[in-house]
């Protein structure tokens, strides 16, 4: 039988959150229905609120949860009803052309639940990425499941979903940093912390915290940062290149997505350096760059997308190196909320306050 939840949802563009009742399918084949612990506040979120994704409104936001599966459909055989698990949106399909070459990470037909969640009059809701997780449940395909530790507090486990991971990822995978690189991150919310924290991880020597905001550059420090630069009052591609020798970093991250910051990251790097962009910039916006320069300096221009991860590989290892002491997941959680609390969130967020709040249910 379908089932009647609570779920924030965002109804038109611009317009609050509001508290719904919502009605969730019991899973058919290859679903589960999960029972949300906790989920995550990410700006993703605001930018559906915000029509900045796509304007398939309703949408039923929240996406960086974990929790414990409840029932599955037919077909299901890798999670069971109390399964502890992370949401994911990269449920790989094993059969595209990026999956038949070896690469899941960038699977181009990932799954998502087949049966819509509901208004109560009926209408059908837009998960976020799939998931919509702001919600007492959720119902996803069974291969958004990852199952983890469960001794790793959902609070916690939960910002592996998106912006954490993408962080991370962002330096180890995509960026593959290795030791005794220099790596430089511009911009120090969540994501560009999480990056940090994934340079450390993987032996950088030198990390370079990149903001205009000296809260967040302290911020950065508890994450690894070796060196940190106010960009309003140093010119940072000069800065960064002070720290390197001369030369620039290795690995630049590019956390903000806007053209003026890519640009530098572009020219912070050394010659044969990588530039990655895992910042999510405004659809509208343009970048321009001497064609001579991209092709004289020579390296890497990347993007990172969910930080190149497959989640049935990287999210047990990560909550792992969390238990062991060695991946400060907790110290991304500035404050737990009710889930009626989402809006004020979007504000703490919006304000640069927190880095992240998390709804607890």
């Amino acid at each position: 039988m379908s089932e009647q939840v609570r779920g924030i949802v965002a109804k038109a563009k611009g317009e609050p959150v509001s508290l719904e009742t919502i009605i969730i399918p019991d899973p058919g084949p290859g679903e589960a229905k999960v029972r949300i612990a906790a989920c995550g506040v990410c700006h993703t979120d605001l930018h559906y609120r915000q029509g900045a994704i796509n304007d398939n409104f309703p949408f039923l936001l929240g996406h960086e949860a974990a929790g414990y599966v409840e029932a599955v459909g037919d077909g299901v055989t890798d999670i069971a009803p109390g399964d502890y698990v992370i949401l994911n949106w990269r449920a790989v399909c094993g059969d595209c052309r990026a999956c038949r070459r070896g690469r899941p990470w960038y699977c181009f037909a990932t799954h998502n639940a087949h049966q819509p969640m509901t208004l109560l009059d009926g209408t059908p809701l837009s998960p976020a990425l799939g998931i919509g997780a702001f919600a007492d449940k959720t119902l996803v395909a069974a291969g958004q499941c990852t199952k983890v530790d469960p001794a790793a507090p959902p609070t916690v486990a939960g910002l592996l979903g998106c912006g954490v991971m993408a962080g991370l990822g962002a330096a180890i995978n995509t960026g593959g940093v290795s030791r005794g690189d220099s790596v430089a991150v511009i911009g120090c919310g969540g994501v560009g912390d999480a990056a940090i924290a994934g340079a450390r991880l993987a032996g950088a020597r030198t990390i370079i915290a990149v903001d205009i905001d000296d809260r967040k550059l302290e911020w950065a420090k508890d994450f690894g940062a070796t060196h940190t630069i106010n960009s309003s009052r140093q010119n940072p591609v000069e800065a960064i290149a002070a720290l390197t020798e001369g030369n620039g970093a290795d690995v630049v991250i590019e956390a903000v997505g806007r053209p003026e910051t890519y640009e530098t990251a572009f020219y912070a790097r050394d010659l044969a350096g990588t530039v990655v962009l895992v910042g999510v910039p405004d659809p509208t916006m343009r970048l321009e760059l001497p064609l001579l320069d991209v092709f004289g300096r020579g390296g890497s221009l990347k993007s990172s997308w969910y930080g190149d991860c497959l989640p049935s590989r990287d999210f047990p290892m990560l909550i792992d190196l969390y238990l062991q002491g060695r991946l400060p997941l907790d110290r991304f959680v500035s404050e737990e909320i009710a889930l009626d609390q989402v809006e004020g969130a979007f504000e703490k967020m919006h304000h640069g306050d927190v880095l992240r709040s998390v709804v607890v249910l």
